[in-house]
């Protein structure tokens, strides 16, 4: 492999609890209940986790600042929107934060559909969108590694630009990394020339496969001028002491969703993008694809991550993840519900099997 693979956990910031089978508890989303979360992955061996983004959710930079202040190696991966910053805004801030907590700061780019208009927003073209976010992902980097940077776009601008204070090069990382997502034709090109991880939903590894192939091929026609593209996997592991056993919770989850009409989960049904029906498309192919990929969860109300489950014993779901490492992914955004206990356990559990 040419890097070490990654494990990061997800931490969900949402004013309503019970997402997508949490526990239901009433301090859900207070400093000290997201605090615990963070320090149980500082704990049990994760690197970090993603934080989510939305308009109508709670702030995710704020909640990555308030959680890096709490802990000492947790690295947050901080979901933002093009639209909701402008880029010297951004490029500020997360410059900021990085200097305050040693390098700990990792980017997710976010540029599927939201409630533009209500934080001022009116970029709701797909073409257009995925145009600006080239550009704000292309600027946000000059402003890291350049001074006095001065740039006239067709959605941004800026004049003799220097973010202060300066990041530090921290051996090969010169500046947080930026995640992307997207499986759109427009996305893809946006990845291949600006992103530095490509994070895919939880599709059948030949899938993955087919995708990253892409975009490697992609990246070369279109010039990329950064180093190599890496890949990631987001996707819920239910994990368990035995095959059977976590066959028969994740069968009693999915009746649950379909008891309740998908409450709690169906959180990226709203505006389908291409990789969302990509995911719920697999269901016509089986209930179950490769060797544990669960489909059914996408059919009573899963959405993005939580469409299909990788569903086994830990020795199971190594397994797997496995495969998908073996075709290129280093990057490995995991989780389940209770998100908390699985923390534990998945970590306990699973990463000693993928780190061995």
């Amino acid at each position: 492999m040419s890097s070490p693979s990654e494990f990061l956990w997800y931490i969900p910031n949402d004013v309503k609890s019970g997402h997508r089978g949490d526990s239901t508890i009433d301090s859900h989303n207070s400093l000290e209940t997201l605090t615990s979360h963070a320090t149980a992955l500082e704990a049990h061996g994760w690197k970090g986790a993603l934080i989510g983004a939305g308009w109508g959710r709670p702030d995710t930079f704020t909640v990555a600042a308030a959680l890096a202040a709490r802990t000492t190696t947790f690295e947050p991966l901080i979901a933002i929107r093009p639209g909701y910053w402008r880029p010297a805004h951004f490029a500020s801030a997360a410059a900021t934060l990085d200097q305050l907590t040693g390098g700990r700061v990792r980017v997710n780019i976010v540029s599927g559909q939201d409630k533009l208009a209500a934080y001022g927003d009116s970029e709701g073209d797909q073409a257009n969108r995925y145009a600006r976010t080239k550009e704000f992902m292309r600027l946000v980097r000059r402003l890291w590694t350049e001074e006095n940077v001065t740039y006239t776009g067709e959605h941004f601008r800026v004049a003799e630009a220097t973010v202060e204070p300066r990041l530090q090069v921290r051996g090969e990382r010169r500046h947080p990394r930026l995640y992307f997502g997207g499986a759109s034709e427009a996305a893809e090109r946006v990845s291949a020339t600006e992103a530095d991880v490509q994070l895919f939903w939880g599709e059948p590894v030949g899938g993955v496969q087919e995708r990253i192939e892409r975009l490697r091929h992609l990246s070369r026609e279109l010039g990329r001028d950064l180093p190599p593209l890496e890949f990631g996997l987001r996707i819920t592991t239910l994990v368990r002491d035995t095959t059977e056993q976590a066959w028969a919770d994740a069968e009693a989850k999915v009746a649950e969703m379909a008891r309740s009409k998908g409450e709690g989960w169906n959180d990226h049904r709203q505006a389908v993008a291409v990789g969302q029906q990509r995911l719920l498309d697999l269901y016509t192919r089986g209930e179950v694809l490769d060797d544990n990929l669960y489909t059914a969860p996408g059919k009573f109300g899963g959405g993005g991550a939580g469409t299909t489950w990788l569903v086994g014993s830990a020795q199971d779901v190594a397994a797997s993840l496995r495969k998908y490492r073996d075709v290129g992914v280093t990057h490995f955004v995991l989780s389940d519900t209770p998100y908390l206990s699985e923390i534990k356990r998945q970590g306990n559990q699973l990463l000693p099997l993928l780190r061995g």
